[in-house]
């Protein structure tokens, strides 16, 4: 299994590679486009992991986990359910998530499991599927919970996930990833808050992305995030949430104060 990343070095370059017993290994290239290694490996002391990949949009589900689904008297769905977030909110590892300017509500975290995706792919069956995921991460799903249904006339689902540093992806791409043995443990402040097994999915990475990619394009670095389960809740500012998920690793990101607590004056 290949433990991909994207990382700044000292001398402020971006680059692409894998995680080794010494450091990060450079690749040459893109990791999902043939990468080829290096023979540069740099101590991660000196490294800044970014987020592991650049998607051009993150497709999040909802009702996707029996044990959600039946705590909140939903069917499951016969097609899945989603939302789209865009590649502007990407945070990496480490990074602050920001409150919106002039939102001072409610912020919600989410743990869950990403499948990021590896080739470019349109209407597969789900036996293609499997050569279109190139790996796995954890992703923070954060929503301005107060703007969900702010307008009674519509939900507004892409503006409350859809803010800059609200889809946190990281620290990995796991290439090999068995999310049949695996749960999402979500810690707020460490302590734990989520804690639910994979094997819960309603809909399993193949199923989603045969499904989503009858409905959409899938571009290499798009990232479909599984949905959540139980113990889902609100951050306060200053309150650091983790996502771990044995195999992939640890992400963890911190909720910061917008510097500015009001909208900007409209030009006269």
């Amino acid at each position: 299994m290949t433990l991909w990343v994207r990382f700044r070095g000292q001398d402020s370059r971006e680059s692409c590679g894998a995680l080794e017993a010494t450091g990060v290994r450079e690749y040459a290239g893109v990791w999902f486009d043939q990468a080829v290694a290096t023979d540069v490996i740099v101590p991660l002391t000196k490294v800044t992991l970014l987020a592991p990949c650049i998607p051009s949009k993150i497709i999040g589900l909802w009702n996707n986990f029996h044990a959600l689904a039946a705590k909140l008297g939903k069917a499951a769905p016969s097609h899945p359910l989603y939302f789209i977030k865009p590649g502007s909110c990407v945070a990496g590892p480490g990074e602050p998530i920001t409150r919106p300017v002039g939102y001072a509500g409610k912020i919600v975290y989410e743990g869950e499991l990403g499948i990021v995706i590896g080739r470019r792919c349109r209407a597969v069956t789900a036996q293609e599927a499997s050569a279109c995921i190139g790996g796995y991460t954890c992703v923070n799903d954060v929503t301005a919970a107060d703007l969900l249904y702010e307008n009674g006339d519509f939900a507004q689902w892409c503006r409350a996930k859809g803010f800059d540093s609200f889809g946190c992806l990281g620290p990995v791409i796991a290439s090999d990833f068995d999310y049949l043995r695996s749960r999402v443990i979500t810690h707020l402040d460490g302590a734990e808050r989520q804690n639910y097994p994979l094997a819960d999915m309603i809909f399993s990475p193949t199923e989603l992305v045969s499904r989503i990619s009858r409905d959409m394009t899938l571009l290499p670095g798009d990232v479909i995030a599984c949905g959540t389960s139980l113990g889902v809740g609100s951050i306060r500012d200053g309150a650091t949430v983790e996502i771990a998920i044995e195999g992939i690793g640890s992400l963890s990101n911190t909720l910061a104060p917008h510097p500015a607590t009001q909208f900007p004056a409209r030009a006269s």
